[in-house]
């Protein structure tokens, strides 16, 4: 065949909206730093650590946590005024099992 290259690649055609949608909201850097802060925080974390610890304002903040909660990859516990974030009990396993699935060598089925 002229012009083609050979052999041609076996181009995946799985399903990933799902993998997708999730590295999609982890793809924002401030997300990103909120969700490296809450896996690496030996407890709940509070909002006001976030308003004061990232270059953005409060309702800004605010949204990038609803977006995280959203996905499933945090919760939330409201104490009076103040509301503490954490971890989702799966976040890290999802993570994990979509990595793993975008850089295996099987198909997934």
């Amino acid at each position: 065949m002229k012009g083609r290259c050979f052999p041609a690649a076996d181009v995946c055609d799985d399903d990933l909206d799902d993998e997708a949608a999730l590295l999609k909201v982890l793809s924002d850097p401030h997300r990103l730093r909120i969700f490296v802060t809450l896996s690496r925080a030996k407890s709940e974390v509070c909002v006001c650590d976030f308003t004061d610890g990232l270059p953005l304002l409060q309702p800004t903040v605010s949204h990038h946590l609803k977006l995280l909660k959203e996905a499933g990859l945090i919760e939330s516990t409201r104490r009076g005024t103040w509301i503490y974030y954490r971890l989702s009990s799966g976040a890290k396993s999802r993570l994990k099992a979509t990595f793993n699935l975008l850089l295996s060598a099987k198909r997934a089925a």
